[in-house]
């Protein structure tokens, strides 16, 4: 038999108590009110026994507080996302707060309605890894003082809270320590998005080459149908450029399909083609021969991430200074260009 759900009105009328005073009590405000300890603890114990949950959406429309954050990625299945997602939940959860996750799949609609349906849900603040196209929206949300942070990807012109990586800086490190060692034909395998983390590797990709004065070799596969593209169009480029001696791989996934044809091609790793793959989780460390990657600091990045949106949302507002960081990452040097 379902249990019907209990309101505040159920636990005011079997207690003999006001609404008001056991709203007080359940938001923390007895003391603050000057409500007695033992009709606090009655209440409390009352809430125990019947297991009262609030209606948070409800709450939020009295104290205009949720205490949930909307946590916004591209995929919540991918390692990086779902490491640092990890991270941030146990600090927010600490400070009081829940996280509401959902993934866009980098589809900008997606996006677009999963920030009007927190909005809607009352959420207290924003994480967004945002796609192409939020301009507007980001940029609404600050304008209705709503506590915003970014990270991953920022979105010029828009003046909002980011943390993420030097991502030019990372990609550069990577493309170098491949030349030291010897390497003369770099390729880069990425997509043909425009996402602001994805130029920057690229540039960082070419600052290298330039400074070495190399060949350039870039495989751009379709952002929309990269699971379909890359093994095609990763194929006829490794044939169709016989002399590449090393690859570097923009993402993880992009890594681990190409790692995945490199092996069915028959292309010894580090003999053949030395590798360095962006972003790295265990798949690459338990791959044989093990991956070189860029490691980024989760850790760091969640910390900065969600202190900065928990100081906006105890200010109550997001704030005017905004803070746009970028950390190093660490290239984690294995077996791959050994």
């Amino acid at each position: 038999m379902k249990r019907n759900r209990i309101s505040i009105k159920d636990i005011s009328k079997a207690l003999g108590l006001s609404n008001t005073t056991i709203s007080f009590i359940l938001n923390g405000k007895a003391e603050e009110m000057r409500i007695s300890p033992q009709v606090t603890e009655r209440v409390l114990a009352y809430v125990k026994e019947v297991g009262y949950t609030p209606n948070y959406l409800a709450r939020g429309l009295v104290t205009g507080k949720t205490n949930t954050i909307g946590f916004i990625v591209e995929s919540i299945g991918n390692p990086f996302f779902s490491q640092i997602a990890s991270l941030i939940e146990e600090q927010a959860y600490v400070n009081g707060y829940k996280i509401i996750y959902s993934s866009t799949n980098g589809r900008p609609e997606k996006a677009l309605e999963l920030i009007r349906m927190f909005r809607d849900r009352g959420v207290d603040g924003y994480i967004i890894c945002p796609t192409e196209g939020l301009e507007e929206e980001i940029a609404q949300l600050k304008e209705e003082n709503r506590p915003v942070v970014l990270f991953d990807r920022y979105i010029p012109g828009v003046n909002a809270h980011y943390i993420g990586l030097a991502n030019e800086q990372a990609m550069y490190e990577a493309c170098s320590h491949l030349t030291k060692k010897g390497r003369k034909n770099i390729a880069l395998v990425t997509t043909d998005s425009s996402q602001t983390q994805m130029l920057s590797r690229l540039a960082g990709y070419k600052k290298a080459i330039a400074e070495k004065k190399l060949k350039e070799y870039v495989l751009a596969i379709p952002y929309d149908n990269r699971e379909e593209q890359m093994k095609p169009d990763f194929e006829q480029f490794i044939r169709g450029h016989s002399k590449i001696d090393a690859i570097c791989f923009a993402t993880n996934y992009l890594a681990v399909s190409g790692l995945e044809i490199m092996r069915e091609l028959n292309l010894q790793m580090p003999v053949k083609i030395a590798v360095v793959a962006f972003d790295d989780n265990e798949v690459l460390r338990l791959f044989q021969p093990s991956i070189t990657a860029v490691a980024q600091p989760l850790a760091e990045m969640a910390k900065l991430i969600i202190d900065r949106l928990l100081l906006d949302l105890k200010l109550g507002k997001s704030n005017e200074k905004v803070v746009q960081k970028e950390v190093p990452a660490q290239l984690v040097v294995r077996d791959s260009t050994r």
